[in-house]
């Protein structure tokens, strides 16, 4: 399902406390700078957070668990099942225009093929994902959100932020995407056309950001650590090349 949010949604650039504040007349953006940095304000998942903490510190003084073992399945996660296997995809698609189109236009066939990290490696859940990969442009962006529950490509970008499973976002997204994108830090022109784009049980959805202005000498490996977990859903963009 999609909810075109036309140009009737009112952009306001005022930002809420704990988001990067974007600066107005930039657009079209293709790069920035790292959003979400966490250390603003209180998520509404911190409680959550919390009460994990203080049921990891119990299991781990009863020995239940040790604490390399929750570090260790952290570090599976990032590494196997984290945002870089999609920013490797992303990557590809930028250097590779006939691979770029494949993607778009059969990115599970894509997967079957090159597997969940573009290196073969498979996964159960790769085989019941429906991937659908969405371009954005000089004038259509695209974003990503679950409005039912928090439906994630989770062998692509690992497990959903808490922002992405938040109620405000699943809520807003829809209805006032222009804001929502504001506070993120990427304020969008009037002229560009913002398509939303609600992820189900059967339907994941993965961004293809715009390739980031003056990095044609950049090689794929470097390309994709300009790709950010939040470009991926559309609520970010990729990094400006050093």
């Amino acid at each position: 399902m999609t909810f075109d949010a036309g140009e009737s949604v009112r952009t306001r650039l005022s930002a809420r406390p704990g988001y990067a504040r974007g600066r107005a007349g930039t657009v079209p953006m293709n790069c920035g700078r790292p959003i979400l940095s966490g250390h603003e304000h209180e998520h509404p998942t911190a409680p959550m957070n919390r009460r994990v903490g203080i049921l990891e510190r119990a299991l781990v003084s009863r020995g239940v668990i040790s604490g390399e073992q929750v570090d260790g399945i952290l570090e599976l996660f990032g590494r196997e099942m984290g945002a870089r296997n999609g920013a490797r995809y992303v990557a590809r698609a930028w250097v590779d225009s006939e691979f770029r189109q494949r993607l778009l236009t059969d990115a599970p066939a894509v997967l079957r093929e090159f597997g969940h990290d573009l290196r073969g490696t498979s996964n159960p859940e790769l085989a019941r994902l429906r991937l659908v990969v969405v371009e954005n442009t000089a004038v259509t962006h695209n974003l990503v959100v679950c409005t039912l529950c928090s439906c994630y490509p989770v062998p692509l970008l690992g497990p959903p932020p808490g922002w992405y499973r938040s109620n405000e976002y699943r809520a807003r997204a829809v209805r006032e995407p222009r804001a929502v994108l504001a506070e993120f830090g990427l304020p969008l022109d009037d002229s560009v056309r913002i398509q939303v784009w609600d992820s189900t049980a059967d339907s994941r959805y993965l961004v293809l950001p715009m390739r980031p202005a003056g990095t044609d000498h950049l090689t794929e490996d470097q390309l994709s650590e300009l790709v950010t977990p939040q470009s991926l859903v559309g609520a970010g963009i990729p990094l400006c090349p050093q």
